[in-house]
């Protein structure tokens, strides 16, 4: 008897030996398969771009305790390669970089795209940018990342200090200002134009239609819920203030933004209109100055909206990133400069001492969203090639009209 309880005794040890052995070896399986998984990010960013995004790439492998790959595709690339891939029921990758609200609520309504509302709280991100990427019954199809703002035209302080120039406070003064820059020996035009696809150059048009038509007039061409006169308006702006700079030689021909940038850095060029990442682009941040053209009451931005492919094969890990990298990566991207935050959590204190100047300088200004991408698709790139042409003849600016004209009402 005594030995049939030893023996039942010792037999449930060896069970629970057993279960507790299959139970660890399962579980390490699980941990295991869990830190396999690679998700694919495609973002925009290259050379010193992705210098500064690379450390929140790392940060969100040690986080989450998976792997990333990273391709680099630039959002202008994938408005033409998303719709060719997504009817095939594929994406480039896990989660996306898109700065075009109507490709991402397109692909939303076509089910190409996830459903993020449990995981964005339109709170916790700056005004109204949550509102771009968010459907009529309410539902959220993106996270915001951080925001691009082109705030007006950048100069070297040593520049201006040499020369004897000071930033205007009128559209004589900036006009005299052009005058007196051109005329200084060495440089090859008073200001620089950055271009690739037909942006930068676009910002800069933008930047003009702000100044002078004021940001309703933006926000109604972005909504495509405005009147005839409306475009009475943007011809006089590009006609009597844009075209007219181009004509009077104010500005260079069309050159690579980066290597745009270098010239005006090197002394070719006195101004350069950029946006704020450009602080994180110059070898000394301290000596840079900006200024809107004076009087202008609004701030262009485009945002980086982070989007979860409905492809994916890990739709848990991909959210899990999403929301990950739109919150906590914010914090992480702040620190490197040459950005802004959407995300209201990020304390100043992470910023570099440029861009703490910057948010001084556009405190009061509206922040509107950027025309091109508001709108996208042809429009987009009809709007970036018709600005290359008037950048070079700007005596076809009726032309150049016309052409924009017709590609914005077939858009709405």
């Amino acid at each position: 008897m005594f030995k049939e309880k030893n023996l039942g005794k010792q037999l449930m040890i060896g069970l629970f030996i057993v279960l507790f052995l299959t139970l660890f070896v399962l579980s390490g399986i699980l941990v295991q398969a869990k830190e396999a998984v690679t998700l694919t990010l495609i973002h925009p960013w290259s050379g010193a771009e992705w210098d500064q995004f690379e450390p929140v790439v790392k940060e969100a492998e040690t986080a989450l305790g998976i792997t990333i790959e990273v391709r680099a595709i630039r959002s202008e690339d994938l408005v033409t390669l998303l719709p060719t891939q997504w009817p095939a029921g594929t994406a480039p990758g896990d989660v996306i970089f898109l700065t075009v609200p109507s490709l991402i609520l397109k692909g939303a309504k076509e089910g190409h795209i996830m459903d993020v509302t449990e995981l964005v709280n339109p709170a916790d991100f700056v005004p109204a940018s949550v509102g771009y990427v968010t459907t009529e019954d309410g539902k959220i199809f993106a996270a915001p990342f951080c925001e691009g703002v082109k705030p007006g035209f950048w100069y070297r302080k040593s520049f201006f200090q040499k020369n004897g120039l000071n930033e205007p406070t009128n559209w004589t003064e900036f006009i005299a200002l052009l005058e007196k820059i051109k005329g200084l020996p060495g440089i090859k035009a008073a200001i620089g134009s950055g271009n690739g696809t037909g942006w930068p150059l676009s910002d800069i048009t933008e930047h003009f239609l702000v100044a002078f038509g004021g940001p309703q007039l933006l926000n109604e061409l972005a909504s495509g819920n405005c009147p005839p006169e409306t475009w009475y308006v943007v011809e006089a702006i590009f006609k009597g203030w844009l075209a007219k700079l181009i004509g009077d030689g104010y500005f260079s021909e069309p050159i690579e933004w980066t290597t745009a940038q270098e010239m005006w850095w090197n002394g070719d060029f006195g101004l350069f209109f950029m946006g704020n990442w450009l602080t994180a682009m110059v070898d000394d941040p301290s000596d840079l100055g900006i200024f809107p053209i004076p009087g202008t009451k609004g701030i262009t931005g485009c945002i980086d909206f982070l989007t979860a492919s409905a492809y994916t094969k890990h739709p848990e890990e991909t959210k899990e990133l999403l929301k990950w990298l739109a919150t906590e990566g914010q914090k992480v991207r702040a620190k490197q400069g040459g950005t802004v935050a959407t995300y209201r959590s990020v304390p100043l204190e992470l910023y570099p001492p440029a861009e703490k100047m910057l948010a001084a300088k556009t405190s009061e200004m509206e922040p509107l969203f950027d025309l091109d991408d508001a709108i996208g698709g042809e429009f987009q790139t009809t709007f970036w090639d018709q600005l290359k042409l008037l950048w070079v003849k700007p005596e076809k600016v009726d032309d150049v009209l016309e052409v924009i004209h017709n590609a914005y009402l077939e858009a709405f």
